[in-house]
């Protein structure tokens, strides 16, 4: 069985125990003649794929009434991959989701890294700074670096921890974020393990 998470710049395919991607921009869903099941976020790949008979889009086995409208289908595979805890998605945009028993009760969305340190950067060249990871979030900055690094961290490591579940991390940013949430489990294939749960209830 392949599976495929389609994000705005890459094909992210799952065959068995082979993960590999595809860029967007070059790569032809058509050149593939055999069944995979997607999940896509990126609407002008979904036109492509509306009259693939071999790509099935798994959206229609998503259980509405347990999320909203608007949610993001990466999202909520993650969310079912796991049965309690919070899912922190670190791409180009952080998501945050808190699921119990099985239940999903909310979340935020937060800029992601780059898009931060974008934003510093926008404001002034002096701002122009990589992220401290190993910075002490107890204690108040005492140089730029690490005083945009709290700025942050900081916040998204506070909204974070009080919540006081388990934290399971994926997405391109994960093992950054993992050196400020250390006891996270980092899974980067958690959003092909809702895919498949997803199938087994429903398909």
């Amino acid at each position: 069985m392949t599976l495929c998470d389609i994000g705005n710049t890459s094909y992210h395919f799952l065959k068995g125990d082979l993960e590999y991607k595809k860029e967007v921009a070059s790569f032809d869903p058509a050149s593939i003649e055999e069944d995979v099941y997607y999940i896509s976020v990126n609407a002008v790949v979904d036109t492509k794929l509306s009259d693939l008979s071999y790509w099935h889009d798994l959206r229609s086995t998503i259980p509405w009434g347990d999320y909203y409208e608007t949610m993001g289908v990466d999202r909520i595979m993650a969310c079912e991959a796991i049965e309690e805890g919070l899912v922190i998605d670190a791409g180009s945009a952080i998501t945050v989701d808190l699921v119990t028993d099985g239940r999903f009760e909310g979340g935020f969305i937060y800029p992601g890294l780059e898009a931060m340190q974008e934003t510093y950067r926008n404001i002034s060249s002096r701002l122009n700074y990589s992220l401290n990871f190993e910075l002490d979030l107890d204690k108040m900055p005492k140089n730029s670096r690490d005083a945009i690094s709290y700025g942050i961290l900081r916040t998204l490591y506070s909204e974070v921890m009080r919540h006081n579940k388990q934290i399971y991390l994926t997405g391109g940013n994960a093992k950054a974020l993992s050196q400020i949430f250390p006891e996270a489990i980092v899974d980067e294939l958690l959003l092909f393990k809702g895919m498949k749960k997803m199938m087994e209830k429903r398909c």
